[in-house]
This record gives C-alpha cells, structure tokens and sequence, in this order.
C-alpha cells in the first residue's frame, strides 16, 4: 500500500497494511483434511470464488457453514479472519487467524496475513514477527519483505526498511509496489533524485486510488511545446493537488500556454491564484475541445522535473495561493477582539492512516489556557459534533457555522488567510494554509510522510510552516508540550 495520503476527503502512511489475497492459498499451506468430502472441497472453492470476486457477505456464509460441520479447517478459520480483516474486525481476525495457526503453523500465509491484520491494529511489534516467521517458513516472499519494510520504516529503521524492499526486488523485479516503497523511503530520507526515479510506478500498485489518464497526447517530458497547450492534472487528493500546485509557476517557465485541472472545489482558489492558466475542472477532450492539449501531465510528476535536489527547493515560494480578500477581511471583522487568531485542525477521516495522524482534542487541552489567544476551529466536520467535541475537551474554541471546510474549499480558504497562525495535524488543512503564506505549525506522528521527511523542523515545500515532530511512536503529549512552549515565545501574554 502506497504510504501517499494527504487528502481527507481527501497522504504514507504510515504504517500501511496488504492483506495477502493470494486465493486459493498456496498448495503447501492448505491444510484439508483426507477425510474432507468432495461436496466441501466443492463449497471451498465456491467460497473462494466469492472471496476472490469480493463478495465477502457470500463468503462468509460459505466458510461459516464449512466450519459449522469441521470446526478445525484451518483454512476456513484463516480465510474467514482475513474476511473479518477486510471488513474492518480486526480483533475477531486476529482471533480466527491464530486459532487457523494452531493448527497449522507451517503455513507461511497465515503467519502472513495475522501480521497484516496485527499491523492494521499498530501492534508493529508483533506484526514484524509474523512477518519474520513467515519469510523463516518461505524466504522468497517478495510481498511480505515488502511488509516487513514497511514495518521497519514505521519503527523509525529506514536503512533497513530499504534493505527488505531491495530483497523483495531481488526476488521479483518487476514488483511495482517494491519499487514504489523504495522510492517513498528514498524521498522520506531526502534522496530526491533517486527517489523520484521509480515513483511514476504508482500507477501499478494495487492501493493506488487515482487512475492513471489515457489521452492520444504524449506525457509532456519538460519541453517547449510547439503548438498547442500543456495539461496538468490533479491526482489523489485535496492536499497533495495543493501541494503541487506549487508548481505551477516553474511549469510556467516552460512557456508552454497551461491548462490546470483540479478538483471542482479547488477551481476558483485556484483560477485565482494563478491568472495566466486555465483552470477547468473534470477535463475530457470533447468537452474542450478549444484548449487543443499537445501534452499532458499529472501533478504528482511535476517534482520529477523540478524538485530533483535540495538546491531545487529554492525555486519554492512562500505564498502561491490566494484567497478572496473581500471574505478574508470579512472573517477578521467577524471574529476581531484584539486577540491573535489561532485556527485549529485536529482529525483526518483517512481510512489508511488517520488514526496515527488525529489527535484526540483532549491532549491539546494545555493549549487551551492561553486564553489571551482566541482559538478558531478549523476542523471539517459536523458542527454540533464538532461542538460536543469541545465541550468534552473544555476546549474554548470558536465554531462557525457559516463554514464547511469540505465543500466550500474557496471560503475555507478566506477563513484560513484571517488566521495570525494555523496549528494542525498532517491533513488538507496544514497544505492550504502554508500555501496561503499563513504560518503553520503541523504536528507529525513518529513515523511521517514521505513528503515530511526526518529530523528537521522545517518542510521544502513551504518556507511558512514549522514541524513539531513526536519522538516516540504516539507520544502527542510531547509535541503538545512543544507547541506550548513555542506558543510562550511567539505570542506574549499581556
């Protein structure tokens, strides 16, 4: 799974999870018993068809009814905890998956997949020994050296997260996802030029969420275009187009005439930020066909160009985003009684890593003391859960209503611009601000993004933002303190 993920509706992992779906299993981890019928030989395969399809409901039946009959299949016991695992039952799965293993612990797979399970969980300890005592049982599993690298990197070894992800290249070459973990563990540790080499792989990764877009023009390679107009667009998420909307002007000094495609919600943010190009949203040939593309590229690629070494960074500039000054000033007036402005954003519903990410609101309950700093919720959500949130919290935070950070981006981002300073976690939030030039403090679990890389304070990407980094694996109270002690430095009390 690819360790990409600043969208909320939306970036790493960063632990990150690949259920093993190689069904049926291997014919030396199948433990059938000889006296098993052919009618259950039968509904097995059956149910592994519904597994395989992702009926997952059909599946479970099947293997509940196998195991009503023979409680000990083992395979049935692990299949139906990897359907457990795959509809978010973690604790039943790893339950079924062990009972599967004390039956039949010479089956690579199992001790495979209960690591997967266990690693979904943040219990990394006990997932690397799954995964080292699947690879004991079955050394040239390239996939889970891919694992176990991921587990590696997580704990903080990202020389020897690399090492498994080049021993599963030494087993299957041509394992896109190998390539790609080693690309983001190259970025994490600042090596752009190497790490940029295999990134255009994502696209053959199983985890990857955007599609890679076919058009009859070429991918555009750096070149002055000789006729015609060069189209960049947007991949994943909100963050990561922002992201790389910073871009835009480098691209423009190609002198290629631009056309930017971006989220719909982005579109008047972004049409005002950047006047020279045309900025559209939901591109497709017939519905433009005046823009006469002669070349296209996603913005994920543009780094590949531009960002190929620390020095590039310099190109980067503070602020390339602009919000409406008219709602900007509009929210100052709003909210205005001589105290700075701080905008909070604790949570991101990221399926793959918001749990490593969030912070519960309760843990920045020291922040909340400086009352001479009005604190502004900047958090998406429901508002009346939003305010349950603070009550619970005892935090005084300023909730509007008049604001929804998801579908009105190009407001959001007024609101945003009328801050002093934005704290947030890893999320779209910590992008469009540092974009729009505001400071920003993000807080970062221990193992980061790629993007975030390690042990610095600072981010290339943008010259306003400052990282308060955990030192140990979920250990917010730290970082809290951090923020708290900066906090005193920059905004005096009266």
């Amino acid at each position: 799974m690819l360790a990409w993920y600043a969208r909320d509706t939306l970036s790493p992992p960063e632990v990150t999870t690949k259920v093993d779906e190689r069904l049926p299993l291997d014919d030396e981890d199948m433990a059938v018993s000889q006296t098993t019928t052919a009618v259950h030989r039968d509904m097995t395969k059956v149910a592994l068809e519904h597994h395989r399809a992702g009926r997952l409901v059909e599946a479970e039946q099947m293997y509940r009814q196998l195991l009503a009959d023979d409680p000990d299949n083992a395979d049935c016991l692990h299949l139906l905890g990897m359907v457990a695992h795959q509809t978010g039952r973690h604790d039943l799965a790893v339950e079924l998956i062990r009972k599967a293993i004390a039956l039949h612990s010479m089956a690579a797979s199992y001790h495979s997949n209960l690591g997967n399970v266990l690693q979904a969980q943040g219990s990394l300890h006990e997932a690397g020994a799954c995964y080292q005592q699947a690879l004991t049982l079955k050394p040239n599993q390239a996939e889970v050296w891919v694992n176990m690298g991921h587990i590696l990197k997580a704990q903080g070894e990202l020389d020897s997260g690399l090492a498994c992800y080049r021993r599963a290249l030494e087993i299957k070459p041509g394992l896109a996802e190998a390539r790609v973990a080693e690309s983001m563990a190259l970025l994490l540790g600042g090596d752009y030029s190497a790490g940029w080499r295999n990134f255009e792989l994502r696209w053959q990764t199983q985890d990857y969420d955007t599609l890679l877009r076919t058009y009859s023009q070429p991918l555009w390679k750096g070149e002055p275009l000789t006729s015609g107009g060069l189209l960049i667009w947007g991949e994943q998420g909100v963050g990561d187009e922002v992201m790389f909307a910073g871009l835009i002007p480098d691209v423009r000094s190609s002198g290629n005439r631009l056309i930017l495609d971006c989220d719909a919600r982005l579109q008047p943010l972004f049409a005002r930020s950047f006047p020279e190009v045309e900025v559209v949203s939901g591109y497709e040939p017939h519905l433009y066909p005046e823009l006469r593309i002669a070349a296209h590229l996603p913005s994920g690629s543009l780094p590949g160009l531009f960002r190929t070494d620390h020095e590039a960074f310099a190109a980067t500039t503070s602020t390339y985003l602009v919000a409406d000054p008219v709602a900007t000033e509009r929210f100052r007036r709003k909210s205005d009684d001589g105290r700075p402005r701080v905008g909070l954003a604790w949570q991101t519903r990221n399926k793959k890593s918001g749990g490593s990410r969030s912070i519960d609101l309760a843990l920045l309950a020291p922040l909340f003391s400086r009352s001479d700093i009005q604190w502004v919720s900047l958090q998406y959500g429901d508002h009346d859960a939003l305010e349950n949130q603070a009550s619970t919290a005892g935090a005084t935070l300023l909730i509007d209503r008049a604001v929804d950070q998801l579908s009105d981006i190009d407001n959001f981002a007024a609101q945003i611009s009328a801050m002093d300073l934005v704290v947030t976690i890893d999320n779209s939030t910590a992008h469009l601000a540092a974009a729009l030039g505001v400071p920003t403090w993000v807080l970062l679990p221990f193992a980061p993004d790629w993007r975030w890389l390690l042990g610095r304070d600072d981010s290339p990407w943008y010259p306003t933002m400052r990282l308060f980094r955990q030192p140990l694996s979920g250990d917010w109270p730290s970082v809290v303190e951090q923020v708290q002690a900066t906090l005193a430095t920059t905004f005096h009390r009266p």
